[in-house]
């Protein structure tokens, strides 16, 4: 895959990239060096939502069981509608009303998940999703003032190995992913999404952004409407592309800014462009 060495130009300390195709996942490009260990910022909250979708099928609790601000679910939490501030446990909507992007929030469900498993959240999510993909590198950092928000690591092996099974599941019924990544929870609902302003709407499954008709958008002007992933505010991105049948890691070490909002689209359209040839 050519367009994988765009990385190289990215003004950046750091950086490596993968990309994984198909129902065997298989990884078809990869550059940069892939063990290297990189924190991931909100790509964290792909990683914890699924452990809590994990915790669903297992019965350690149900979405629509209440978790957060009075009103709230977790349901609420995963879509960014508990009414939570960022960065706060402050309330600042009715839930279910505005989709307001919260770190806080995933916090919160990742405290609900603890108390409901008895089993502290980082190892839940080790036991739950990394050891069984492979995915040994990565880690939930307890210290990151946002541990479940935004305090992963990992590399881009490992997440590879995580953009192949939102492709083909293994550890949840498809029907579950598809729920979580290809259906609106809430639908219409406007708000922020980070770098790129306010939108409506802003569409989001549980814990997984879909692209839906938003622009400009991180993922660049070609990607179909039906992709969704996340990036992180230290540098980093994964999306699936279900039409395409491809996924893209991305993994810096340089804080998201103007630089990002430049090369990243245009490294997806490149993608985009190669796949179909």
């Amino acid at each position: 895959m050519q367009s994988l060495r765009m990385i190289e130009d990215w003004p950046v300390p750091n950086a490596a990239a993968a990309m994984v195709r198909g129902a065997d996942g298989a990884v078809v490009g990869t550059h940069g060096v892939q063990e290297h260990l990189f924190p991931l910022a909100s790509v964290t909250k792909l990683l914890t939502a699924y452990a809590v979708l994990v915790a669903v099928e297992e019965g350690v609790f149900e979405l629509d069981d209440p978790a957060g601000p009075e009103g709230s679910t977790v349901r609420h939490l995963l879509a960014h509608t508990s009414g939570l501030a960022f960065d706060e446990h402050r309330v600042m909507a009715a839930p279910g009303t505005r989709r307001l992007y919260s770190n806080a929030g995933f916090d919160v469900l990742a405290d609900t998940l603890a108390k409901a498993s008895g089993i502290p959240f980082a190892q839940y999510a080790a036991e739950a999703v990394f050891e069984p993909l492979g995915m040994l590198a990565t880690l939930i950092n307890t210290a990151h003032r946002a541990p479940a928000g935004a305090g992963g690591l990992s590399t881009v092996a490992d997440l590879a190995r995580f953009a192949a099974e939102l492709q083909a599941p293994t550890l949840l019924d498809a029907s579950t992913v598809h729920r979580a990544t290809r259906e609106v929870a809430f639908p219409g609902l406007g708000g922020v999404l980070p770098g790129f302003g306010h939108r409506r709407p802003n569409d989001w499954g549980l814990g997984f952004e879909i692209r839906g008709d938003k622009t400009p958008h991180w993922t660049g002007a070609t990607s179909s409407p039906e992709t969704f992933g996340h990036f992180g505010q230290s540098g980093t991105f994964l999306w699936v592309d279900p039409v395409l049948g491809a996924a893209v890691v991305a993994l810096t070490d340089r804080d998201f800014g103007p630089w990002a909002a430049e090369v990243w689209p245009q490294f997806t359209d490149a993608v985009v462009a190669e796949l179909r040839g």
